[in-house]
């Protein structure tokens, strides 16, 4: 969960987050972007052993808070999930399904323009569809939904693929690199609660523009990481490679990433 001056919402974000009910381990790592606020201070004051509170000492972006997340997370899939409640947790067991069932390994939460869902302009609405169209032709796909912020992928895919924007690009980047290493995500429908930039939605036209570039400049990279077939992520094989444990909810934590309760680590500007 990357934020940055979320003090707003991130304390009902985190508390909703941990309050639902999972199907498997989880952890929550929230990596505060260097906010100004009292963001990183609502995190501290939450007591759970799941969760695990970063900060950077600069603003970098919501792409490098991503990826300072991953390099710590220690379960098989990582799922971002934004921090001004626009998304419902109760989704993340319907996203985990197919997983469990052994019927894909990447899976997407689709924000189906009139059911459940509530955008605030229809530029936002209109710019993920031309966005989503132009990587359905690049990548000859068939998504409903490029800039979800609900993208489950595999840990080591997500680790293994060369992400270099530290900004909300890293979103893009992921979906194409997903889409350009052959895998066709399993797409469920989600609840959306859009806000306005008064409520302190970050993105603007600009991002969107950025994101055509990037999706154009992933079709043409020559490097590809082929995404993992769904049987290496069944219930079978979590059992087989990560103990029992990792249905249990009982995943160890390494002794220098858990104390007890919340932990505050400080992370590197690089």
């Amino acid at each position: 969960m990357p934020a940055y001056n979320e003090e707003a919402t991130i304390g009902r974000a985190v508390e909703e987050l941990l309050a639902a009910d999972l199907p498997f381990s989880n952890e929550l790592i929230v990596v505060d972007d260097g906010s100004e606020d009292g963001t990183a201070d609502i995190v501290a004051g939450i007591e759970d052993p799941r969760l695990l509170l970063i900060r950077h000492e600069a603003n970098q972006g919501k792409g490098a808070a991503l990826m300072t997340g991953a390099q710590v997370a220690s379960g098989t899939h990582l799922l971002p999930f934004d921090a001004d409640r626009e998304y419902d947790p109760g989704d993340v067991p319907k996203l985990a399904e197919p997983v469990i069932a052994g019927r894909a390994s990447v899976v997407f939460g689709s924000r189906l323009s009139g059911v459940h869902t509530v955008y605030q302009s229809y530029r936002y609405a209109f710019g993920n569809r031309v966005m989503t169209l132009w990587a359905n032709v690049l990548y000859d796909a068939a998504v409903t939904d490029l800039h979800t912020c609900l993208k489950l992928v595999p840990l080591s895919f997500f680790r293994a693929v060369r992400l270099r924007q530290r900004g909300f690009g890293l979103d893009t980047e992921l979906a194409a690199a997903v889409l350009a290493g052959g895998g066709r995500p399993f797409e469920v429908p989600i609840s959306y609660y859009g806000r306005t930039h008064d409520e302190g939605k970050k993105i603007t036209w600009r991002d969107g523009v950025h994101c055509l570039w990037i999706l154009a400049r992933s079709r043409v990279r020559s490097r590809r990481v082929t995404v993992a077939p769904p049987c290496e992520w069944t219930q079978t094989a979590a059992i087989e490679r990560y103990g029992r444990e990792a249905l249990r909810g009982d995943l160890p934590q390494p002794s220098s990433r858990r104390n007890g309760g919340n932990h505050l680590v400080e992370a590197d500007r690089e």
